[in-house]
């Protein structure tokens, strides 16, 4: 890729590091943070779900095992999330972690070195601002483009970091190892041949958002996320192994997700909810923050070519159990600028772009 060409999807507006508002006060929360009331996160929104959450065995599943399968199918359909144990991912993902982990403890000003052009997401800032006036999360963040190596621009990869590309490199392929078994399973479920899922994307890419969430005074206050599903097929995410912050809404409640050490969690996109014509749900989620640490995570979005079709498989279609509910006329390139042109507001305004009129 040309340096100096952004990827065309969006942009976000440049916002003043969290993490330098909390190393320069850590008891000063500015106005754009503080959630209006109806957003903020409550004890009495808590659901006590969290050992229901389903558990894949990707172990099994290259195996060809019919009952993990068929426990993937579930989860997809009645969660739209799971976490992943026994993927053979334990070595690249402490290296991972160590390498974000060393990029959020430069100085601002060689941060700053990586910062997002005004015409791209790509780089260090933060997502999803559209607007001087709307509400900002706590957090700041590095995503890159990291599948094919063609997508990527260098430019914003922070080299001067002792092995942070080859960690992200290792990294990046044994993700997407995970990804191919989980579509390979997915795609038989779905009543298609194993390459379905991965031949729909036209040319399967992977970006990865590197976060770092500062500790808050008043985590009652803040969101480091804000609700929303995400506009790919699947993300592929590795969290604190000690701080329980993410957070799924399952029956109109919202579920901690405490984290399995070396788990990878997985959670269904809005593509492969359109894919499945609704079948398989994606999953609104969001994240808070705490008092006493900051934390880090990393989330690897699996990402269609721009000309990607995102109508559902015929297979998932029956005029009389499951009539088609999605249209047929979305490319991916669409939907991405539309959901990047707009704050994160939850799952519904997304999906419903999606939908054919009723």
């Amino acid at each position: 890729m040309q340096e100096d060409e952004g990827l065309g999807y969006g942009s976000s507006l440049p916002v003043p590091s969290v993490q330098e508002i909390v190393r320069n006060d850590p008891t000063n929360i500015p106005e754009k943070y503080i959630k209006d009331d109806e957003d903020r996160p409550k004890d009495s929104d808590i659901s006590h779900l969290s050992l229901h959450i389903p558990i894949i065995d990707l172990s099994l599943l290259s195996d060809g095992d019919e009952a993990e399968r068929r426990k993937l199918d579930v989860a997809c359909k009645e969660w739209g999330f799971f976490q992943v144990i026994n993927h053979n991912c334990d070595e690249v993902i402490p290296n991972m972690k160590a390498s974000v982990a060393a990029f959020f403890a430069l100085p601002l000003t060689e941060k700053k070195k990586y910062a997002m052009a005004v015409d791209d997401i790509q780089g260090y800032g933060q997502g999803y601002v559209v607007s001087e006036d709307q509400k900002l999360d706590w957090n700041d963040l590095i995503f890159l483009m990291t599948l094919p190596s063609n997508t990527r621009n260098m430019k914003y990869w922070p080299l001067t970091i002792p092995s942070f590309k080859e960690s992200v490199d290792e990294y990046a392929v044994e993700i997407q190892r995970v990804t191919d078994e989980i579509f390979k399973n997915l795609s038989l479920l779905m009543g298609k041949e194993e390459n379905c899922l991965k031949d729909l994307h036209k040319g399967v890419k992977q970006g990865i958002r590197m976060n770092y969430y500062p500790n808050c005074c008043r985590p009652d206050l803040v969101l480091g996320v804000s609700p929303h599903s995400d506009a790919s097929s699947i993300t592929l995410l590795v969290q604190e192994d000690e701080i329980t912050a993410l957070q799924i809404k399952h029956k109109g409640e919202w579920v901690p997700v405490k984290p399995i050490p070396n788990a990878i969690v997985v959670n269904v996109g809005d593509v492969l909810e359109a894919w499945s014509n609704g079948i398989y749900k994606s999953i609104e989620h969001r994240a808070v923050t705490n008092e006493e640490k900051g934390r880090i995570s990393v989330a690897a979005f699996v990402i269609p070519g721009n000309e990607a079709e995102l109508n559902p498989v015929e297979t998932m279609v029956d005029d009389d159990r499951s009539p088609q509910i999605y249209r047929n006329d979305v490319k991916y390139i669409d939907y991405l600028r539309y959901t990047l042109a707009k704050k994160m507001d939850g799952k519904l305004a997304n999906i419903e772009y999606l939908k054919l009129e009723t």
